[in-house]
């Protein structure tokens, strides 16, 4: 992997707060462009692989903004859409009439490239290539009850598929291993969606991509983001240095925490992902605070920024489907919405060396779960190596041991509960009643958007 290393110097520092309680220590906000002068190379500059996270917080909600306050002004903002354009051999389905007709779910994937056209060059440099450094893709179950974001390492070895070019003159070959942040070059905003269609089995009918100014106006937008730190975090590459305890981030600061690799975990990008979704998970919780959804000025704000910083396919520029896509998350519970990793290692060789190796057994059984409308959870104590929890590990009474996933040839058999195994009995009705259960997915890291987390400093595990 390169390194995101900005060679001109530190860029600007969160001050330390003197004498504050320990969980309690606001950093100053401060706003604009972080300056980290100019990178080298076209594969060094990853700081958008930190931004887009923020999007997906926001979509959740701001559908419903966008509805109730200005619709009019923020669809001037999105513009006309792109289109997304079937890879070759692929079909797109027509899209139904409202978001709840969609069978199984709708899929929204967030697309973060390096080389956004209105990118301040003389903050992020200039590079050769464009790309999809982020790769987000939000799931909504058919019942609107629980949401699955799945965060894509950009390193991640995956097909490519044969891709339409964007001007409509053919398509590009299909590529076997290759890393999925080339995508994106090979036919825009469509190959990519085509690519994690490929990847996970889903369809996706809408995208859309964030540019690097998106975090430091929706993090000033709602006031500033609360994230936490075990340890002290600092990272010269980024500027970031955030003492232990509660910081409260926004502008520059939120960039510098969301661009973090080597501050935070191990150092690499699997690393920077946990720690991502604290920033993430409490961009949520804030968005859906009252304060914040009590609020018209913050309210719009937030979906002016939101609309004025992303490209979107057509489908989302569509202020109907916007409106439907809010009110139908509006009242979701923080505990029902699953922040996790696309399953995957690093120490790999052959194709996947100095890259991510996907993980196909745990990416399965996610994905099974995903399509087939099945609860999952995380393990216990899984948030991955860039953060860690701040709740006490609870006593729990034993548990049935979750079944095998499907197509597993190498758990046990006798894994399943014993068939006579009665379910509880309805004392009104003598009849017996099924108690829901939700699936633990071993293997599998994140957090929910109800978990207190902090992002773990560099060489603390």
């Amino acid at each position: 992997m390169s390194d995101l290393r900005d060679r001109s110097g530190r860029g600007r520092r969160a001050a330390r707060p003197q004498k504050a309680p320990f969980w309690r220590r606001p950093a100053p906000v401060s706003t604009g462009v972080a300056r980290h002068g100019r990178l080298k190379d076209g594969g060094a500059v990853r700081a958008v692989t930190k931004v887009v996270a923020a999007s997906v917080a926001v979509l959740l909600v701001s559908g419903a903004s966008v509805g109730a306050i200005a619709a009019y002004q923020v669809r001037s903002d999105l513009g006309t859409g792109v289109e997304l354009q079937a890879a070759k051999g692929q079909t797109n389905k027509a899209a139904p009439p409202s978001i709840s007709e969609y069978e199984g779910g709708f899929n929204i994937l967030v697309v973060g490239t390096d080389n956004d056209a209105s990118q301040d060059e003389g903050a992020f440099g200039k590079r050769d290539a464009t790309l999809n450094d982020v790769n987000i893709l939000l799931h909504v179950s058919a019942d609107h009850s629980n949401a699955t974001a799945v965060s894509i390492p950009r390193d991640l070895v995956v097909p490519i598929p044969s891709c339409a070019k964007e001007d409509g003159s053919g398509y590009y070959s299909a590529m076997a291993a290759r890393p999925i942040n080339e995508a994106y070059s090979y036919g825009g905003l469509s190959c990519v969606a085509s690519t994690v269609s490929a990847l996970t089995g889903l369809d996706i009918p809408f995208a859309g991509m964030i540019s690097f100014n998106g975090v430091i106006e929706m993090s000033n937008a709602i006031g500033g983001v609360p994230v936490c730190a075990a340890t002290p975090i600092e990272d010269r590459y980024t500027g970031l240095d955030i003492p232990a305890g509660e910081s409260v981030l926004s502008g520059a600061d939120a960039l510098a925490f969301l661009r973090t690799r080597h501050g935070v975990g191990d150092g690499s990008d699997l690393g920077r992902i946990s720690s991502q979704q604290v920033y993430l998970s409490s961009l949520l919780r804030t968005v859906k605070s009252a304060d914040t959804l009590s609020n018209p000025t913050k309210l719009y704000s937030l979906a002016r920024a939101a609309a004025s910083n992303m490209t979107l396919s057509e489908g989302l520029t569509k202020i109907d489907t916007m409106v439907q896509i809010g009110l139908a998350l509006r009242d979701l519970p923080l505990d029902d919405v699953n922040f996790v990793q696309y399953p995957g290692t690093t120490g790999g060789t052959g194709v996947y060396a100095g890259k991510v190796q996907p993980n196909t057994v745990v990416a399965k059984q996610l994905f099974d779960a995903v399509r087939s409308d099945v609860p999952f959870s995380i393990p216990e104590g899984s948030t991955g190596i860039g953060s860690e929890s701040t709740a006490p590990a609870a006593t729990q009474a034993p548990t049935a041991t979750t079944p095998p996933a499907t197509g597993d040839t190498t758990a046990p058999a006798d894994t399943a509960a014993p068939a006579d195994t009665a379910a509880p009995a309805d004392p009104g009705t003598g009849s017996q009643t099924t108690a829901p259960s939700t699936e633990v997915i071993e293997g599998l890291t994140g957090q929910t958007a109800a978990d207190q987390t902090c992002s773990v400093a560099f060489g603390s595990n």
